[in-house]
């Protein structure tokens, strides 16, 4: 592959990662604003594997 190829591929990959943890975060937010643990849990366990 070429170089600007592999760099593209490489901030789709970032920008994909941050757009996921971006979500699960607003997600947290809002399980946490309703109090729902189960969720809150469900959505930490998540955030543990996408950082």
């Amino acid at each position: 592959m070429t170089k600007n190829r592999v760099q593209a591929i490489t901030k789709a990959r970032e920008a994909h990662q941050l757009n996921i943890r971006r979500t699960l975060e607003h997600r947290l937010e809002v399980a946490r604003a309703k109090g729902d643990e189960k969720l809150i849990s469900q959505l930490e366990a998540e955030m543990k594997y996408f950082s």
